[in-house]
This record gives structure tokens, C-alpha cells and sequence, in this order.
């Protein structure tokens, strides 16, 4: 997987493209709860369901049905007053799928794991991406305050970090065009 702090900075990658909804707190707080939620999931292993499981690690909670559920529960719950058929409600189910999803996007990106249960639950075969450059980090805190939590950080701020600061400049310059 990667680390909580590379699920962040895609969050604030992606929920920059938001507009408007952008200006809330409370959309940054579901925004960072969208991209880190599918790693509750690693409390599986504690009941005893393998990796492998449909509901182990990677996989129900980094499908894409997962995603759009939790999009549409998060629209429903703290966006109830706008009508999920109006422009601003498809862009906030659209927006919240997209953070969601980008958890197991970037975790198919890593050189870890059993890959990514995209299409559960109605298949569990796990996938990766075929460019898997990000490297996995450890399931432990402890494990990720040493060198490995260092490779972790500096592959994150390559593949993730540098990538995500150009999206973010390059969105802002377009809306200062347009405007």
C-alpha cells in the first residue's frame, strides 16, 4: 500500500480540481477520509480473514463499487440539501468516487502486495498496474519509522508528491485562464 501521507497529498491533488466545494473544511476532511478509509480493512487480519479473503486487505474496500457506494453515502449524508441530479450533486458523487478510488489506483502503482480486488464484489482477482514504481509500505508503524518508512517517503514524494504539485499548478493556471 502506500502511506497514509501518499493518499493525502493525492487528495489534495485531487479535491483542488473541485472548485467551489474546495473552499469547505468539510469537504477536506472527507476528501482525506475517502483516500485513507479502504486501509481500515487491514483489521481483517485481526478476525482472521486472509489477504486473499474477498474482505481481506485490498479487497472489497479498494474496489470501484466501493468507491462510488461511499460517494453516494457521503453525498447523501453531508451534502443531503443538493439534488444528486443537479450539476453541483453529480460533481460531488463524481469528486468524492474519484478520492475514493485513488486509494487502490496508487496501491496497483506499488512493488508490494497481492494487487487490487478492483472489480469485487462481483470478481476478486486482484490486479496491479503494469507501471509499479511506488514503493509498498509496511503495514506497521514501527516498521515505518526506519529505512524502510524512508524509502517509502522518498518514492512517495517522486511518484506522488511531484506528479500531484504539478497537477495542482498546472489546474490553478488553467482556472487563472479561464478567468
Amino acid at each position: 500500500m502506500a502511506s497514509v501521507f501518499g493518499h493525502a497529498i493525492a487528495a489534495a491533488a485531487i479535491g483542488n480540481t473541485s472548485g467551489t466545494l474546495s473552499k469547505s473544511v468539510k469537504f477536506w476532511i472527507l476528501a482525506i477520509f475517502c483516500c485513507c478509509i479502504p486501509d481500515a480493512d487491514v483489521a481483517t487480519f485481526k478476525f482472521g480473514i486472509p489477504y486473499e479473503h474477498p474482505f481481506g486487505h485490498r479487497g472489497f474496500t479498494h474496489s470501484l463499487f466501493f468507491a462510488f457506494v461511499l460517494a453516494l453515502i457521503i453525498k447523501t449524508t453531508f451534502y443531503y440539501s443538493v439534488s444528486l441530479w443537479s450539476k453541483k450533486g453529480i460533481t460531488i458523487l463524481i469528486m468524492f468516487f474519484v478520492l475514493t478510488a485513488s486509494h487502490g489506483v496508487l496501491d496497483a502503482m506499488t512493488n508490494g502486495g497481492r494487487g487490487i480486488a478492483f472489480f469485487g464484489p462481483f470478481d476478486n482477482t486482484r490486479h496491479f498496474l503494469p507501471w509499479r514504481e511506488i514503493v509498498v509500505s509496511p503495514m506497521s508503524a514501527a516498521k515505518f519509522f526506519g529505512e524502510w518508512g524512508i524509502r517509502v517517503i522518498k518514492s512517495e514524494l517522486m511518484w506522488i508528491g511531484i506528479p500531484s504539485a504539478a497537477f495542482m499548478l498546472l489546474t490553478s493556471l488553467f482556472r487563472k485562464a479561464r478567468a
